[in-house]
């Protein structure tokens, strides 16, 4: 029996609870709950930096793993993981500035930002669980190559 991977099982973990935390802060905000939305989005913040930090650091020291599947979906997972990526991307923006603008109290483009920001993290968190699941659950991951071996031809 072959065991999940620990650093993306953990990373993927961690945006997850990003997830949960975004959905939970939504609620508090509709509740009229200020501090307790704030309090809840710096946490979901730290958990999205904190999956950032571990996938970051594995992606430069021990590398990404290769799609293991069959190699006629091969072409739609990758689609997929450049939607994924793009989503992270734009959501992780999305986030930065709607943290700045909440916390320096520009609320009319806060509210306006906030529920694209949540819709955006949401779908990113879904398809990074789904990533997951095709990496390493439902098919077992190709090759791992480190970013530094492959840079500098080790």
């Amino acid at each position: 029996m072959n065991s999940l991977p620990i650093l993306p099982t953990i990373s993927t973990l961690f945006i997850v609870l990003s997830g949960l935390t975004v959905a939970l802060g939504w609620w508090q905000i509709k509740q009229r709950k200020l501090e307790s939305h704030r309090k809840t989005m710096f946490l979901a913040a730290v958990f999205a930096l904190i999956f950032f930090l571990i996938y970051a650091s594995r992606t430069i020291f021990i590398g990404n793993t290769s799609f293991g599947g069959p190699d006629e979906i091969k072409i739609y997972y990758t689609i997929f993981l450049i939607f994924h990526i793009s989503l992270a991307t734009i959501g992780a923006v999305l986030g930065i500035i709607s943290l700045y603008t909440g916390y320096k109290n520009k609320l009319s483009f806060h509210r306006k930002l906030g529920p694209v920001t949540s819709i955006v993290w949401f779908f990113t968190a879904i398809t990074g669980v789904a990533v997951y699941l095709l990496l390493y659950v439902f098919y077992h991951g190709g090759e791992t190559t480190s970013v530094i071996k492959a840079i500098l031809g080790f």
